[in-house]
Parts: structure tokens; C-alpha cells; sequence
């Protein structure tokens, strides 16, 4: 078991970067690049990129020198290897998906705008367009291609300020604000009840099903992509001390790990339950050790 470097070639910023991967386990890397001093946003997937002042620092500091062919090799043989396709799309790659998928609803661009603009706010990490983009495309490997329910994974954390129950509430709100008199009241009332759902994820039907499990999608993606979420996750509540996230996270571990079923549909059961209960508890423990 060791924490690998490459020389640094990749250019970016001004200089240039080489990755800094473990060949066992990713809590083994992120424990690593903490007391180097590393920071969490240089995490990506599989590996920390590292400019090139910092090699010489992280080679003192135990990280093993290979070249580019054995790093890759090794963390391939470790399985926590996340291809291309597997990662989380990057904002640019979201938005553009996000504009063709409204495109679909024959309904005013002014919405599209006014929703995209509240999704990129700054203080937003992982609630983001990433998080939309991500819980369509999840939609449409459920084939839930119904006009309300997307349209309530547009609405779902539109408002987001870090008050569980209370940004749902005001989530559904403006979704009556926003699409009232734009289609028909059904509809409005379907796709505020279907935000309201995200507050307890208990649906009681299949559209609320639907969007229940492409919300919590992220949860049974490869283990790097879980990690992306958590250090996302962990910038959203930048203001909280390290010991109060510790046991509110612990908190929110558990509350999914008791729903039974976390996934209430079929395929959703089958694409992502065994990963999340495996993610989950990973964490749990990671947790639990503090």
C-alpha cells in the first residue's frame, strides 16, 4: 500500500501538474494530502492534482516517485480507477445539457434562466447544476420522462440555503410562483407536491419514486464519485466546525441507511442500491472513527 506521484507535465494555471493517487484506498490518499496541506478541491475522482512546487514536497513527505505508465497502472489494479464517462460532468458540461433538456418543454426561457441563475449561485457545492444535471440524467435512466417530475428536479433545491425542510418548502413555493398561469394548475400542484417529497424522500407513488431515487442517485456511483460528493457536500457547510459536521453528518449516514427501501424503484434498486449501501457505510465508519 503506498500514495503514488507522477512528475508533473500536464499543463494548467501557469505551470504544471502531476496526480498524486493511492493504490489502496482513498481515505489512505485524502489523509495523506490533509497533512500535506493539500486542498480538498484538488481532489478529482481518483487523484489529488499537485503542481510542480509542491512534487518535491509530497516526495519528502513519503509519496512514492513513479513514472505516469506505473501510476496509472497501479490504480487501475487498485479498482478506484474512475474513467471519464463515470465522473461527475463539470459545470460547463452541465449547463449544456441542462439547456437542451428545457429545450424539450416548450416552456419560457425566462424560467430556464431565472432557475440556472439560482443553481450556480456561489455558495452552492454540490447543490449545483452538476446535482441537476446529474439527477436528469439519473431521470433518464429510470425513464421518467414525464413533464412534472423533471420539472421538479428543476425545482427541487432552486432554493438553497442550507435549511433542510425549509428550502424544500420555499422550493415548491416558487415553483407555484414561477409556473402558475404557464401551465395548468394540475400540474403546478404535482410538481410542488413532488419538491415537497425531496424534504423525507418517503414517496407514495411511482412519479415520486421516480424523483426520489434520481436525487439520491449520487449516493451508488463509484466510490470516487461518492467522494466528490462529500467533499462538496463538506464545502456547503464550510461554516460548520469539523466535530459538528462530524456528528451531523453521522446523523444524515444513518437516516439513509434506516430507509427501507432506500430506492423504491426497480431499476433504481438495481443500479444503485448495492453501491450505496456500500458508499454509505464505508463513510459511516470513516465517521464513527472520527
Amino acid at each position: 500500500m503506498a500514495v503514488l506521484i507522477d512528475p508533473p507535465r500536464w499543463p494548467a494555471h501557469g505551470t504544471v501538474f502531476g496526480h498524486l493517487v493511492s493504490d489502496s484506498s482513498l481515505d489512505e490518499l485524502h489523509a495523506f494530502a490533509a497533512r500535506a496541506g493539500l486542498p480538498t478541491r484538488a481532489f478529482d475522482h481518483d487523484h489529488y492534482d499537485v503542481p510542480e512546487s509542491r512534487y518535491a514536497v509530497l516526495v519528502e513527505a513519503g509519496a512514492l516517485p513513479v513514472d505516469e505508465r506505473e501510476l496509472v497502472r497501479r490504480l487501475v489494479a487498485s479498482g478506484l480507477r474512475v474513467r471519464v464517462p463515470d465522473k461527475t460532468p463539470t459545470r460547463a458540461q452541465a449547463l449544456e445539457l441542462l439547456r437542451a433538456d428545457w429545450a424539450s418543454y416548450g416552456l419560457p426561457g425566462s424560467i430556464r434562466d431565472d432557475l440556472l441563475a439560482r443553481w450556480s449561485q456561489p455558495h452552492r457545492h454540490y447543490h449545483d447544476v452538476r446535482h441537476l444535471a446529474s439527477c436528469l440524467g439519473a431521470l433518464d435512466a429510470l425513464g421518467g420522462t414525464g413533464r412534472a417530475v423533471r420539472l421538479a428536479a428543476w425545482f427541487h433545491d432552486a432554493v438553497y440555503d442550507g435549511r433542510p425542510g425549509e428550502d424544500e418548502e420555499s422550493s415548491a413555493q416558487l415553483a407555484v410562483e414561477l409556473l402558475t398561469g404557464i401551465v395548468d394548475s394540475d400540474e403546478v400542484d404535482e410538481v410542488a407536491r413532488l419538491v415537497r417529497m425531496t424534504a423525507d424522500h418517503r414517496p407514495d407513488d411511482e412519479a415520486a419514486a421516480l424523483l426520489s431515487d434520481a436525487d439520491l442517485s449520487v449516493l451508488g456511483q463509484l466510490p470516487g464519485r461518492y467522494h466528490v460528493y462529500l467533499r462538496d457536500v463538506r464545502l456547503d457547510y464550510a461554516h460548520v466546525d469539523d466535530e459538528a459536521w462530524r456528528r451531523g453528518r453521522l446523523d444524515v449516514v444513518d437516516s439513509l441507511l434506516a430507509l427501507e427501501p432506500l430506492f423504491h424503484t426497480e431499476t433504481g434498486r438495481r443500479l444503485w442500491q448495492a453501491a450505496a449501501v456500500a458508499n454509505l457505510a464505508a463513510e459511516r465508519a470513516t465517521l464513527t472513527r472520527g
